[in-house]
């Protein structure tokens, strides 16, 4: 059965199969959100990566790692040519999946990410990684096919982590009221509750009102902040989208 390790490996290979064929010049070019150039985002998949493998190493190895580490790998990175920051990634990407791959069942079990109050474990980072891998492959993708979507493969994996998702993305708005929304691809009865001060999201069995009908992938890419009205697929009711955008403001 595919598992979101395998989901990442895809969508790992997807976004190498669109860059190496790109030209320098490409990687120069405005990608989604439009103040990141290709070259830029592709930088923060490959900090990200690095990252993302230290902590593993120091959480296996009983380690904090140091509260600077992050801004010191970004600035290196930062500093990087257009150039590096597309193939660097391409390596660090790799990296990160191999390190991930190789590791036992009691590794990926002692495994917890660090630092921070919150600490994930191995499959909650991994979600973590895939959601943030394929969104941001979306974003380069979109800078060349406006009718982009994300990686069908992906998106039941990405729903798994929804309740994660919400810790990040959710803002509540000054509506009190509950939405019932229902995905396609795969099909999923949701109820989106606002209080005025917090926003849940919880699945149900089924629902006789649906206010909004739109595919999952879509509605991933909602909550990511990355369904503007030149990125919604075409027969989606618009009267909740401008409400649920403040809601999902993106990140």
């Amino acid at each position: 059965m595919p598992s979101a390790l395998d989901a990442l490996e895809l969508s790992i290979n997807h976004l190498r199969s669109i860059m190496e064929p790109m030209s320098e010049g490409q990687y120069v070019a405005s990608a989604h959100p439009t103040e990141w150039t290709v070259a830029q985002v592709m930088s923060h998949i490959g900090s990200a990566a690095v990252i993302s493998k230290r902590n593993i190493d120091d959480s296996l190895n009983g380690r904090e790692t140091p509260s600077e580490f992050n801004q010191s790998v970004w600035d290196v990175w930062n500093a990087k040519t257009p150039h590096a920051q597309v193939t660097d990634s391409l390596d660090a990407d790799q990296a990160l999946l191999t390190r991930m791959l190789e590791l036992t069942p009691d590794e990926r079990r002692r495994f917890h990410r660090n630092p921070g109050p919150w600490r994930p474990d191995f499959d909650q980072a991994v979600g973590l990684r895939l959601g943030e891998h394929v969104l941001h492959t979306w974003d380069i993708e979109e800078a060349f096919d406006p009718r982009a979507t994300l990686q069908p493969e992906a998106v039941p994996f990405l729903f798994d982590n929804l309740q994660l998702l919400m810790r990040f993305a959710a803002k509540p708005t000054e509506h009190v009221h509950t939405l019932h929304i229902r995905t396609t691809e795969p099909l999923h009865n949701l109820e989106l509750r606002q209080s005025g001060d917090a926003v849940t999201l919880n699945e149900v069995e089924d629902m006789d009102v649906v206010d909004l009908e739109l595919p999952a992938e879509a509605f991933i890419r909602l909550m990511y902040g990355r369904l503007d009205e030149k990125h919604t697929p075409d027969g989606i009711d618009p009267t909740h989208l401008d409400e649920l955008r403040r809601v999902f403001p993106g990140f």
